[in-house]
């Protein structure tokens, strides 16, 4: 395999993470960046679990900016295309997310219709809740993960039948409710959506629906 695409694909550390962090500070101090999209990368850069995943947070700062290696590496194009979507999905896998992380603190968010859940989606709600319709959502990858920080708070989730769902959060008096699962899976080859976290006197409901269904 080739060099390059070994080095995109190695697992970063918190080190890394911290000189790209250094990077983004800078780039917000030049007035390239507002305080909320320095925050949003900040929190997407801390979800990163390989240096290909720095790639979206730095991507449209200029390279004269002082890169560490992480990001160098990171900026570099991948050594072959990713695979087409699974034939079972075509129209599922693909497009540009407008945001990797969402925050909810005595309010309430909604995501439905056409929008792109992130390789890397991170939900905040404190004394909030948030409900995610997948049903006419794309992926950015054939696996995503959907990381839930849920105090006080619920984040309600609706997968369609074509997309595999698997549930793996704590509650601290707390639940995550698995429904989903219990109506069946897909087959191997179908998009994954992962759901983990942590809701502390909170809830994390996960459904499975049909278009049109209520």
């Amino acid at each position: 395999m080739d060099e390059t695409r070994d080095q995109r694909a190695m697992r970063a550390s918190d080190a890394d993470r911290e000189q790209v962090a250094d990077v983004l500070r800078q780039a917000a101090s030049d007035g390239r960046l507002s305080l909320t999209e320095l925050e949003d990368r900040i929190e997407a850069l801390y979800a990163a679990k390989t240096y290909a995943d720095f790639e979206p947070v730095i991507r449209d700062l200029p390279g004269d900016l002082p890169l560490p290696p992480s990001a160098v590496i990171a900026r570099r194009p991948a050594a072959a295309p990713m695979p087409a979507p699974s034939a079972s999905s075509p129209a599922r896998v693909g497009g540009v997310p407008t945001s990797r992380s969402a925050k909810v603190v005595f309010s309430g968010i909604q995501r439905r219709g056409d929008w792109v859940v992130p390789q890397h989606y991170r939900i905040k709600a404190v004394f909030g809740g948030a409900d995610l319709d997948l049903r006419d959502a794309s992926l950015e990858a054939a696996e995503v993960e959907i990381d839930i920080r849920a105090v006080f708070g619920g984040v309600n989730i609706v997968v369609p039948p074509d997309i595999r769902v698997s549930v793996d959060g704590d509650g601290i008096f707390g639940a995550f409710n698995d429904d989903a699962s219990h109506r069946g899976q897909p087959g191997p080859d179908a998009p994954l959506v992962r759901i983990t976290g942590k809701a502390v006197f909170g809830g994390v409901n996960v459904q499975r629906k049909a278009a049109g269904e209520k």
